[in-house]
């Protein structure tokens, strides 16, 4: 069976800034803010957040089938989803922009900064959700607005599962907008920041939210782990220590593959997010979202 993913792909141009951005802004300068930040490194890498979730899903023998938009510049990452195995016949190509493109800028506490030019990912919503019976479980993952509202609509109708995971996209909508997909959705993933975002915007709490249909709302909390609500109760579900922090790049988007491997398969969800915390551990440990691998044995996922 497969996970259908809806979200970007994109080109991650990544720098790291020797320092700590708290101390370059002024907070009674942010009127006027005109800050530089010499980053003596810089590498490009596969992202976009749809691109992130299929790789470790793969990775762990799962089968992401990935929707999404490229440009004319994307050939190189189609083939690489590829090389996976898994099919790229649901990534669209839009001949005249380019792929997405993230400049990510990360100080010494992994505090980041993050520039996007959307590209291809604008024309996402020209994709339809595939009439495919394998499709036992979707992520609405960051992509374009109109995209992620209409696949979700789609999503919904077809009564296919799926987590809403609006991560950077959240600020795009309102109240009401937010509870569509609260409404459409079965499981909701987010961090800390989102979740309070969301609970302010929408006037839910964490718990309310948890204590109606959704299955389960999974708020992620770095090193700490996560707290997983469910029936208006919250467990908290420790982290694992990564053996080194070398890059947070892509942490979210890998537990959340985790997260789809276990729905996938049946599993409580304390065991998925227990998963995914091992997962981010490892991934956290290399540079960029796709150059970590994984043995699903030695993480119980086998």
């Amino acid at each position: 069976m497969s996970a259908l993913i809806c979200g970007s792909l994109a080109f991650d141009t990544i720098t790291t800034f020797p320092g700590r951005f708290a101390q370059q802004i002024l907070p009674e300068q942010l009127h006027i803010l005109n800050v530089s930040f010499l980053v003596p490194t810089l590498r490009r890498e596969f992202g976009g957040c749809a691109g992130n979730i299929a790789y470790t899903l793969a990775q762990l023998g799962g089968d992401p089938l990935v929707m999404a938009a490229v440009g004319p510049d994307g050939a190189e990452y189609l083939q690489r989803i590829e090389s996976w195995g898994a099919s790229t016949a649901h990534v669209r190509t839009v001949d005249d922009t380019h792929t997405a493109q993230a400049i990510i800028i990360t100080d010494i506490d992994n505090n980041q900064i993050t520039a996007f030019h959307p590209g291809a990912m604008q024309s996402a919503h020209l994709n339809q959700v595939p009439a495919r019976g394998d499709i036992q479980v979707a992520i609405i993952a960051p992509d374009g607005r109109d995209a992620m509202i209409q696949h979700a609509a789609q999503l919904a109708q077809a009564k296919i599962p799926f987590v809403f995971d609006p991560g950077q996209g959240l600020p795009m909508f309102d109240g009401a907008e937010l509870m569509q997909f609260v409404e459409q959705a079965s499981w909701i993933a987010v961090n800390d920041y989102e979740g309070r975002m969301l609970c302010e915007r929408t006037g839910q709490t964490l718990a309310s939210l948890s204590a109606s249909h959704l299955r389960a709302v999974v708020v992620t909390l770095g090193a700490e782990g996560c707290d997983l609500w469910e029936g208006g109760q919250c467990t908290r579900i420790s982290g694992v220590a990564a053996t080194a922090i070398v890059d947070p790049t892509g942490c979210g988007d890998a537990f959340r593959a985790a997260l789809l491997f276990g729905i996938e398969r049946g599993w409580p969800m304390k065991r998925s997010i227990e998963l995914g915390n091992r997962v981010g551990a490892l991934k956290i440990a290399h540079r960029g979202g796709q150059n970590h691998t994984l043995n699903p044995r030695e993480l119980g996922a086998a």
